[in-house]
Parts: C-alpha cells; structure tokens; sequence
C-alpha cells in the first residue's frame, strides 16, 4: 500500500491524469477499459453476440492453428493441456480477454514460428538454394547482400546490430504503446489483427517456400541444404565477440525456422510498425521510414537476408495493412489529442471514396457541366417554368449515325435545327427580349437544298431487292457520293464548295 501512495507511483498517475484522463467526457465511455473478472459476462457475450461469416472464418482459421501446434508438440497430454488451459483462461476472464482475444492472430504465429521445429521432415518441402541468388541478380545486377557485407568494422556492426538485433523486438510493443494512448478506441485490436496475420502468412509462406539466406551462400555456395543443418547468426557473431558473451550464436544456429530467408520477416515488421507510425503521426513519416530503411541496410550488411526478401516481406506487410485500414482500422480526427478525447469513432467509408460508386458523380445532374459543347449544340436553351437562359442539354439531339453524304449530313443538320426552333416558338417573346432571334440559328443553304429534285441520286434503288444488314440505318442515309471525308462539314471548306 505505501508503494502506490509513494512518490514514484503518484507522480506518473498525477500526470496521466492531467494530459490524458482530463480529455474524457464524462458522459462517454468509449474509452473505458473493463476490470470485470466475472467469467460469465465473458461467456454471456459470446453467447449473445451475432457472428458473421468473416468473424465465423476468422476464428476458425487462428484455431485451427493452436490445434495444429497442440497436435505436433512433442509433449505428453498433460503437459500441453496444461499450458493451454490457462491461456484459454485469459480469454474468458474480461480483465484479460479484452485484449487477448484481438491478439489471437500475434499468439497464432508465435505458437506456430516456436513449433516449426517439431514439424516432420518429411512434411517440408524441398529447400531452395538457388532461387533468390538468381532472383536477385536478375532484378538488381548483383548480391546485394555480398556487396553490403565486403566492408565491416566495428562501427557498422553495432550501427547494424541496434536497429536489427534490439529495435525489431522492442518497437512493435512501443508502437502498440502510442496507439493505446493516441489513437482512437478500437485502433489497437486492428494492430493486433494486422501484425499477427502479416507474420503468420510469412511463416505459412517460408514453410511452403524454405529459401537460404545469404550467409548460406558464403558459408556452403550452392550446394544443396538439408534440415538437419544448422542456422549461422551471420554478422550478429561478430557482435557476441564484441560484447564477450553468447547472445545471438546458439539463438539463430537452433532457430526454428532456419531456412525461412523469404519473406524476411524483419522488414514485414519494421513496415508495419512504420505504417501504423505514419497513420497515427503521419508529420513525422521521414523519419518512421528512416528507421525501416537503416533496418532494410542492416539485414543485408548482416548477410540475413536478399534484397528481394525485403520486398517480399513489405509487401506483404502493406497488403495486410491496407486490408486492415478499409476495414477495421477508425479515422484520425484531427484535433483529437488521445484515446480518452473520443466520443465516436467512424471508419472509412469505401462507398464514398470509391470513384466508379454511383454516388460519386451524379450523372443526371451534372452532365451539362461534365459534357462539353458539341460543334452543333445550341448555345442557350430556355427554362419551361422561369423562361431563363441555362446551358444546353444533350438531350436536345438523339445520338445517330454520321452520313458521309454531304447532302444528307446538310438534311440532317437542317432537320435538328428545325426541331428545335419549332421549340423555342412559345418562347419567342423571350428569345426577342434577351436580343436574339430564331433566324440565327438558320444555316445557309446549298443549291443542293433549294432544289433538291434536281440533285436526288436514286442510285440506292439499284439495289433495293438485295437486303442488307445495314437496311435498319437507311434512314439516316440518303445518298452516296464520292466525297468521303469530314472536313465538309467545316464552314471553311463550304465557301471553297460552293465558289466551284
């Protein structure tokens, strides 16, 4: 009791209380945490809860999972039932299972990296020796790995050893950190979610693809790899040599995924960690990715892993991500300093984002804003009810096949024009008033058009007992003549016609 009251406890609490509790409405409780240890509200909810098909299949995957390293540990049933028993516990107690339930998918993986060892052999498929040297001078030129590795002293083994062997372990429970207190309720579940199955899909996909590392090739070239071989810790020896003591030799040479080169999970969760970083704190992104590239540099100066397993696993990390952001993952309001700020939280909207959704742009309304002026559109129409000037509509014309013809294009310009004459007739006092006139919208008339009798080609009648496929679109086109191309249609090209 006197060590809460003690001056080491009170003065954190004093200023928690100050920056992060006094931003609570007293109204809200979003950002209440349970402290209930009643068992049967656990199984209440579970019983009451409307399961949907994701959640159906969500839980039974990471299940499966724990059945399948029960199964292959190499232990006595009571042994396993016994560690299992408890862990099943913090679930159903609420203290513990508000947060050990969203972090099924991290104990997922864990459970299954730390059991890969106990997998039979003869369950593994064959290890790759070749494939990501090859891949790796096809795509860049060379081994970046080697070429990183030539040069070494004692100053890059620790600038290395800092970011890859101390950061990568600690930084994921940092992040989780700054999302409890600054993010919105809710947001660390969906770190859980994404961190866990990016690492879970990455030891799936090393065991079906078990690739050598760098240090392979250095130490054994490219012959063939076996199980029964031991891990190298790489550059990371060079550190238990400096430091005096065995931290990372006997660690990596019994790892329990000694050929796991690709993905390498190290960049999956340096980008993870960078992704949540950025989302949350998104000024401060230099230097998030700062931190991924100094770890990307100190994987390959430490011979762990190839360039490509680096992109491997950071795309695998910004695919999980993203999946995470649109569906579990609530907004960042700006202006909101931490957690206990909330009072809602909302989550992207796709629907609303989404540039082919019917909501994006209303087509209906907006087509006379969207759709430019065609060469014959009328410049002004005219409202029924105010008789206002508005732009055109394209409902004015019917969409219809263009006649190489010159005197069919000329009928068929005519005709549209005196259709829509013909509609502007009611609203002649308008039209006088604002200036304008309907003789205005006349075109000038070819010799062809005066005396159409003189110039009718009845050529279409030679053929008229032999159908055609085009015979639906023979009323848009009265005649052929030899002139083929568009440009009569320009003014300029008509005085040079009729000038002949």
């Amino acid at each position: 009791m006197s060590l809460i009251r003690s001056r080491v406890i009170q003065k954190p609490y004093q200023l928690f209380r100050l920056y992060f509790l006094s931003e609570k409405d007293p109204r809200s409780t979003l950002s209440n945490l349970s402290f209930d240890t009643n068992y049967a509200t656990s199984i209440e909810k579970f019983k009451s809860h409307n399961w949907t098909k994701l959640e159906i299949a969500h839980y039974s995957f990471l299940s499966s999972v724990i059945l399948f390293v029960y199964i292959i540990f190499p232990a006595s049933f009571l042994i396993k039932t016994s560690i299992l028993l408890p862990f099943i516990l913090c679930f159903l107690i609420p203290v513990t299972s508000q947060f050990f339930v969203h972090a099924l998918p991290i104990f997922s993986w864990l459970a299954l990296f730390f059991s890969c060892g106990k997998i039979p052999d003869a369950w593994k498929p064959a290890i790759s020796v070749k494939v990501l040297p090859a891949l790796e001078t096809i795509l860049y030129g060379d081994n970046l790995s080697n070429v990183l590795a030539t040069t070494n002293n004692t100053m890059l083994d620790i600038l290395a050893w800092l970011p890859y062997g101390m950061a990568h372990f600690s930084a994921p429970f940092v992040v989780a950190i700054f999302i409890f207190l600054f993010a919105p309720p809710t947001s660390l579940r969906s770190f859980g979610f994404a961190f866990g199955y990016m690492n879970l899909l990455g030891v799936m996909t090393q065991l079906l693809f078990p690739a050598a590392s760098p240090w392979y090739k250095n130490l054994y070239g490219l012959q063939p790899a076996n199980y029964t071989m031991s891990g190298s810790p790489g550059g990371l020896g060079r550190i238990d040599e400096l430091l005096g003591f065995d931290m990372y030799t006997t660690t990596f040479s019994n790892s329990p995924v000694i050929f796991g080169a690709f993905p390498s999970l190290h960049s999956g969760c340096s980008v993870m960690d960078v992704l949540f970083l950025c989302w949350l704190f998104p000024r401060l992104r230099i230097v998030w990715w700062g931190y991924a590239t100094l770890l990307w540099w100190s994987t390959m100066y430490l011979t762990h892993h190839y360039f490509v397993d680096l992109i491997g696993g950071a795309a695998l990390s910004l695919a999980v991500f993203q999946y995470t952001k649109y569906n579990h993952l609530p907004i960042v309001e700006e202006g909101k300093f931490c957690r206990w700020s909330y009072t809602q939280v909302s989550k992207i909207d796709i629907q609303a984002i989404d540039p082919l959704a019917n909501n994006y742009i209303n087509i209906a309304n907006d087509i006379e804003q969207a759709m430019p002026l065609g060469r014959f559109d009328t410049p002004f129409r005219f409202q029924n009810a105010s008789n206002s000037l508005v732009a055109p509509s394209t409902e004015a014309f019917e969409m219809a096949p263009i006649s190489r013809s010159r005197q069919a294009s000329r009928s068929f310009i005519t005709a549209q024009v005196s259709s829509l004459t013909s509609n502007l007739a009611p609203n002649q006092a308008a039209i006088n008033a604002a200036g304008k006139s309907t003789s205005s919208l006349n075109l000038p008339l070819t010799q062809e058009e005066e005396r159409p009798e003189e110039f009718e080609d009845n050529s279409s009648l030679n053929n008229s007992g032999t159908p055609s496929v085009f015979d639906e679109e023979t009323n848009h086109i009265s005649s052929t003549t030899s002139i083929t191309s568009l440009d009569e249609l320009d003014p300029a090209y008509d005085k040079k016609y009729k000038s002949k």
